[in-house]
This record gives structure tokens, sequence and C-alpha cells, in this order.
């Protein structure tokens, strides 16, 4: 995606390019979209790994991650592709919430005696579209500003 548009890719161009041979490619992914799927699950594993571990702001881990994955945020951005993330996200935080220790997630305590699905996927999607937006205009805002309105704003929402 570096040299050309996403919709310009093709599987034969894949294989070329990594001198994999065509049955070995589909012996392990479906098509091109199977293997950027793969890439971003094997980043969104780390990343919830991280998340689920961290000692402090979950906000600061998530632009980490995002600062640490900007060659392809800005690439998927460029092609109007941001939107797989999102995808990941959702399918992956939802497959592995059975097997996570709640006493490791940050947000069990958020959660406790409510229907977690939907909160979850209120959180993510509410995150995913503020670093979307951080993507598109370049990553150049400060994130400790961007971070700061975020938590005014949930104070405020605290006081309706």
């Amino acid at each position: 995606m570096e040299k050309y548009p996403y919709e310009e890719i093709s599987v034969k161009q894949i294989v070329l390019e990594t001198d994999l041979v065509r049955k070995t490619f589909y012996r392990n992914f479906k098509s091109k979209d199977d293997v950027l799927r793969s890439h971003i699950r094997t980043i969104l594993r780390d990343y919830f790994d991280i998340v689920n571990n961290a000692k402090g702001d979950v906000l600061t881990t998530v632009f980490e991650f995002a600062d640490k994955n900007k060659k392809l945020l800005k690439l998927l951005d460029k092609n109007d592709m941001m939107y797989y993330v999102l995808q990941g996200m959702n399918e992956f935080i939802l497959s592995v919430k059975s097997e996570q220790n709640p006493e490791l997630n940050p947000f069990s305590k958020l959660f406790a005696g409510l229907d977690s699905d939907y909160l979850i996927t209120l959180n993510i999607g509410g995150i995913w579209n503020v670093i979307s937006l951080w993507v598109r205009r370049g990553m150049k805002d400060d994130p400790e500003e961007v971070k700061a309105a975020i938590k005014q704003y949930l104070a405020r929402i605290g006081t309706i």
C-alpha cells in the first residue's frame, strides 16, 4: 500500500513481491483482504495485551499504540480503510473477553452488573473514532491536549 492504492493490489502482485508460491498464499489466506485482516489481528493482540496490563492511563496506551503503528494507520486512512481496525477490535475483544482475567482488565469495575458487550463496543467506537480523527489530521495534534479534552468532557457528563 506504500506503492499502490489498495484497490490496485492483486494477489498475483503480492505473490510476486513476496516470493511466495501461489499455493502457499492460498493455503494461508483466502484473499488480499484476509492478509490485511491477519496483520491487523496480530497488531491488535499486542494492543489488547498492553491495554489489559496497563498500569497507567488507558488513553495514553491507546495513543502510544497509534503512534507505534502510525505507518499502517496512515496507509489505511489514505485508502479509506480505517474501518478494518474497528472491525478487528470489535471482533477480537468480544472473542477474548471470556478468556480475560477480570482482575487485570481496567474496565471490569466499571462494567460490573451491566451488559459489558454494549459498553465494550461503546468504548471501542469512541476511542477508535478519536484515533481515526487524529490520524486523519496527520497525527499532529498533541495527544496530551486531546486526552485532556476527553477527560474534561467525561467529567462534564458525570455532572449531568
